[in-house]
């Protein structure tokens, strides 16, 4: 170990020595790749281009990295009139198979910022930093990330973060070091580690089918989620719209093709957000594709109630009966594209264990462990729709009024998914007034106005009580609209003593935000937030959990007081443009719901992030847990 750092050491000084003196002399050597610095070339260093020149950051920045039994090192060559950052300085890694310690980096220098305004610990021409192995499963491979940013100050710019995977092959730790990771364990034992992470470094533990059966059951969970219930009704549509024919078995492939299709989807979106970092499903989230699927619905539920039947024109029906006999086989085909845009477009809900997913295929490049355990997981979200499509097959009526009736509430399912798509991209004043009609209409269907006839059933009787309570609500909707409420639960809540109630309904007010855009906004709002504690919260219209993270979560009283002293920041990033992106990749993300904690000094409390729903009252825990651990810093 001493004589690694004494080479490092040398290897810093020369280069350092070798600048000042091309400096003077406007000389431009290049040195042999195989030689102690590494391959250092000063014409890389822009030592003797024009001050005009922009480098590349892994010029401006040369890394080179070594792993012994003491620590993986980070070493830095940066090019004249560069720097780098200490605070932007890490070195993570999730592997299960080595523990490490805390990071040490090598002495900094004060320096007067100019772009953060304020006086900053900087790095020029050398820097290094060690992430101290604690013990290791030796001979195992290990992923690191180094993560850093740097600025020149030729051209007066800074770099975006950088990050660079490595991987290695773990030696012994050293006798010294496994003596300090009892220590480190015993006083790290009540350490936070995010869900995200302990997810992605169970993923990495090597045991596949436990790790699959685990995400098998995360997905059972999340089934249960309003991620996931949209889909009920597309299905169950699907095989109520085959009519009197259907069978259990019908019904079952039906819904097996479905489920196949979007878990397939997730999947391969999963692993192609993994490995590139970009949120495929956000593009499907605007006005014209949520649009074009809302009309969808409505004309899957027109034909419902029987003003047309859908299906293929009669050339190409007979086509596909010549080549496959494959009036079945259309029929799945169909089911399968609908199970894909459903995965696109109906549900792109960021949870827990998929972000896990993503961030161990982003750190090992193993799409296909990463994979199966998407697909894992998107199984277990459909299991319950392959029993609701089976029990459908089975239970509904086989020919006759009721399976008419049958068709027709489906048929209002489906408009209700259509308003409920629509509500991402629309302003609620006109997705109130659709409610409002939508009820209604019903309403008058079951018969809400209508006489009983004497002697009617109480199946008659309890449809047109649910019919009543529709047109009651539907008129409470409209009401509400008219005096300018856009609360869909609460629709009377400014109405007051006008319609009987004798006070003003109090209405939960939730979190008040400041809205930032990019990462310069960021920047901005966290330097000024003069030693107090923030959280960041990313929102996006078409996000579900972000939406009941609003109306469910910041309205509790216990979460408002627990930030009571925080600055509250949210980034909009319903748009999904460039600066949208860069805030993304800065943080390493891909989409909302996802916040972040940062400390009185601006330091993002990395192991405390949120990602999906979280209950009120759990929320409120950890965000004091989160700031404690920032006031022990």
């Amino acid at each position: 170990m001493k004589n690694s750092v004494l080479s490092r050491k040398f290897s810093a000084l020369f280069a350092t020595l070798l600048m000042v003196v091309a400096s003077a002399t406007n000389l431009q050597p290049a040195f042999a790749e195989e030689d102690s610095l590494q391959g250092l070339n000063l014409l890389d260093l822009g030592l003797g281009g024009g001050d005009d020149d922009i480098l590349p950051p892994e010029q401006a920045f040369k890394l080179s990295t070594e792993i012994d039994s003491n620590g993986f090192h980070a070493n830095w060559v940066i090019a004249e009139g560069h720097y780098l950052y200490q605070d932007k300085m890490a070195i993570t890694t999730a592997s299960p198979d080595v523990q490490t310690g805390a990071l040490i980096t090598s002495p900094a220098e004060e320096k007067d910022d100019p772009i953060f305004n304020k006086k900053l610990m900087v790095y020029h021409h050398f820097a290094e930093a060690t992430l101290p192995l604690l013990s290791t499963n030796a001979g195992k491979t290990a992923t690191f990330k180094v993560q850093y940013q740097g600025c020149s100050e030729i051209a007066g710019i800074c770099y975006p973060p950088q990050t660079q995977t490595v991987t290695v092959t773990l030696p012994a730790a050293s006798s010294i070091a496994a003596a300090a990771a009892k220590a480190q364990q015993s006083m790290d034992s009540t350490q936070h580690i995010s869900e995200q992470d302990e997810i992605a470094a169970a993923l990495a533990s090597g045991n596949t089918w436990l790790t699959l059966l685990i995400f098998f059951g995360a997905g059972l969970l999340l089934a249960f989620t309003p991620c996931v219930f949209p889909m009920i009704p597309i299905l169950s549509g699907i095989i109520v719209g085959q009519g009197e024919g259907i069978t259990t078995h019908k019904a079952f492939m039906l819904s097996l093709v479905y489920v196949l299709a979007m878990a397939l989807t997730y999947t391969i979106v999963g692993v192609l957000v993994g490995l590139s970092g970009e949120n495929i499903q956000a593009w499907f989230q605007n006005p014209w594709i949520i649009g074009v699927f809302a009309l969808i619905f409505v004309a899957l539920a027109f034909s419902m109630f029987g003003f047309y039947e859908l299906q293929m024109p009669t050339a190409i029906q007979s086509k596909l009966t010549q080549i496959s006999n494959s009036q079945q086989g259309g029929n799945l085909a169909g089911v399968a594209i609908m199970g894909f845009l459903s995965a696109l477009i109906v549900g792109p809900c960021v949870t827990a264990p998929l972000v896990g997913a993503l961030i161990y295929i982003a750190d090992t490049g193993d799409a296909v462990l990463g994979g199966m355990a998407l697909f894992s997981l998107s199984m277990g979200m459909g299991a319950p729709l392959l029993l609701i499509g089976a029990s459908a097959g089975a239970l509904l009526p086989k020919a006759g009024a009721w399976m008419d009736a049958v068709k027709a509430v489906f048929g209002v399912l489906l408009l209700a998914l259509a308003i409920w798509l629509l509500e991402r991209v629309m302003p609620a004043a006109y997705t109130i007034g659709m409610w409002a009609a939508l009820l209604i209409v019903s309403a008058i269907y079951m018969g809400a106005l209508d006489h009983l006839p004497e002697g009617a059933s109480g199946w008659r009787k309890l449809w047109k009580g649910i019919g009543i309570l529709f047109l009651v609500y539907g008129i409470m909707l409209m009401i509400g609209l008219a005096s300018g409420n856009r609360s869909l639960l609460q629709p009377l809540a400014n109405i007051g003593a006008g319609v009987g109630v004798s006070q003003p309904v109090e209405q939960k007010a939730g979190l008040q935000f400041k809205q930032i855009k990019g990462l310069v906004g960021l920047n901005q709002s966290l330097e000024q937030a003069h030693g107090r504690p923030v959280m960041l919260d990313f929102y996006a219209d078409w996000c579900i959990s972000c939406k009941e993270m609003e109306h469910l979560t910041f309205t509790d009283p216990a979460v408002q007081a627990a930030l009571a002293g925080a600055v509250l920041l949210q980034a909009d990033v319903t748009p999904n443009d460039v600066q949208d992106k860069e805030l993304y990749k800065h943080f390493g993300i891909i989409g909302p719901p996802s916040i972040m904690f940062f400390d009185a000094e601006g330091n993002e409390l990395r192991n405390y992030r949120v990602v999906g729903f979280m209950p009120a009252g759990q929320f409120a825990e950890h965000v004091k847990t989160a700031f404690a651990s920032a006031n022990k810093r």
